[in-house]
């Protein structure tokens, strides 16, 4: 029997759903199109939901389960980030070897993004400082402790600028080298702990693919996301086009990529036409597989449509195996 923590067998795809335990990527948000962000001071879970869709992770043939943590863990090493009625880090344990046991490969994800990570506190404003990599180090270790030496660890990093974070009363922006040494930094503590950074892409690679060429280490899994239902480049506008020829790019320049699909908006074939453009267009070798998102906290107003979101990468798996 496969050690789930390790590589699976060459054939086997990636089939992940990105499921949050907490959502404190935004701190106060005034946005009035997305009334569902902004900081929680208290842990908002439906925890029958949240075993409703691990079970149905497992009845639809997902095989990985991206846990987004943030501050909804109580960690040994930094108590004071966590929210109230956050998870003790033996619960934390418990849940993973529940998953474990349904053939689910939990994954943590904590975001670092400086556009996303209101959930670590007062540390989230002292970004490059020497107090933040030795909280950051902290969380990783102890987080890849818990989960007991996951393969990947997802770091976020998407969406770092200012248009981003219009809304927010606090906004935070790296670039350049500023950016890179950081990245460097906390790609080299998931590596120290045995395992492979996986992050969002979209900030350099859309906007600066050169540099994002150059010195983007091949070791690190590439997450590209979009989240519309058409990927023909021929039909899409100038702008969308980056979006999704960003796939192919990579591809070209030889990373290793699960592509991302969604199902947080009216867009139900997303993931399987992601599917069929990744099976058609990218090359066997570096498509680790697939991420199914729904952007949604784990509560009960958000319950059809996670679940929903669920069965359509399950459907997409289907059709995907038919062909290979």
């Amino acid at each position: 029997m496969n050690n789930l923590n390790q590589s699976p067998a060459k054939a086997e795809k990636v089939w992940g759903c990105l499921l949050h335990l907490s959502f404190n990527m935004w701190e106060e948000y005034i946005s009035p199109h997305r009334p569902f962000r902004g900081f929680r001071p208290d842990l908002e879970l439906s925890e029958p939901l949240w075993n409703d869709a691990v079970q149905k992770m497992a009845d639809e043939g997902v095989n990985m389960i991206v846990i987004d943590l943030g501050d909804a863990v109580r960690y040994d090493s930094h108590p004071e980030i966590a929210v109230n009625n956050a998870w003790s880090t033996s619960r934390l344990k418990t849940e993973l070897a529940k998953m474990r046991k349904l053939g689910l490969e939990p994954i943590p994800k904590m975001n670092f993004s400086a556009g996303h990570d209101t959930w670590m506190g007062e540390y989230s404003k002292m970004v490059s400082t020497e107090k933040y990599y030795q909280v950051c180090s902290d969380l990783i270790s102890e987080v890849c402790t818990l989960f007991d030496k996951p393969r990947f660890f997802h770091l976020g990093m998407d969406e770092e600028s200012y248009s981003h974070q219009t809304y927010q009363n606090h906004i935070v922006i790296r670039q350049k080298d500023v950016w890179w040494k950081d990245f460097y930094f906390l790609v080299d503590e998931v590596e120290k702990q045995g395992g492979r950074a996986w992050i969002w892409p979209d900030y350099m690679l859309w906007n600066n693919p050169d540099e994002f060429f150059k010195k983007m280490p091949k070791s690190v899994v590439q997450s590209n996301w979009y989240y519309g239902e058409n990927l023909n480049l021929n039909q899409l506008n100038e702008r969308t086009k980056v979006y999704v020829q960003a796939y192919l790019d990579l591809d070209a320049h030889g990373y290793d990529q699960i592509p991302t699909g969604s199902y947080h908006a009216e867009n139900e074939k997303n993931i399987m036409n992601t599917v069929k453009f990744g099976e058609q267009k990218l090359g066997a070798k570096h498509l680790l597989g697939f991420l199914q998102t729904f952007w949604k906290p784990t509560i009960e107003e958000y319950r059809e449509r996670i679940l929903k979101g669920i069965e359509l990468v399950g459907e997409a798996k289907k059709e995907f195996e038919k062909g290979n």
